[in-house]
């Protein structure tokens, strides 16, 4: 397959080294973007969501240190939301795979398939 997918990616999560596999089995070249290192400019993000077909807050961790610190309770906006993950990239959900205009969350990892049905 020469088409590049990118995978907005976490190498500490099992969910995102599954998908990652599942998608090497396939042969889908990967363009790996891990997140926590290099995270996701807000107009990325701003992208990637419109691809989703999600607003900032649906693809929040509420499980994350910083969000019940920070966040749980709150009713923020979009932009809110948005300066939210571009501060602490943590709390964006994993992995998230973009292929041409179309983007999944791949959990559980087999819904990465979705992009090539």
């Amino acid at each position: 397959m020469s088409e590049t997918v990118r995978v907005y990616h976490n190498a500490r999560c099992s969910k995102s080294r599954s998908a990652c596999q599942l998608l090497a089995d396939k042969g889908v070249t990967l363009e790996v973007v891990e997140y926590l290192k290099t995270p996701p400019s807000r107009a990325e993000l701003v992208d990637v969501l419109k691809k989703l077909g999600m607003h900032a807050g649906d693809i929040v961790r509420r499980g994350e240190d910083v969000f019940k610190s920070n966040y749980a309770g709150r009713d923020l906006s979009e932009d809110e939301w948005l300066d939210a993950l571009v501060a602490h990239p943590i709390l964006i959900e994993r992995p998230i795979v973009v292929r041409g205009e179309r983007a999944v969350i791949g959990r559980p990892p087999e819904k990465v398939l979705a992009l090539f049905a």
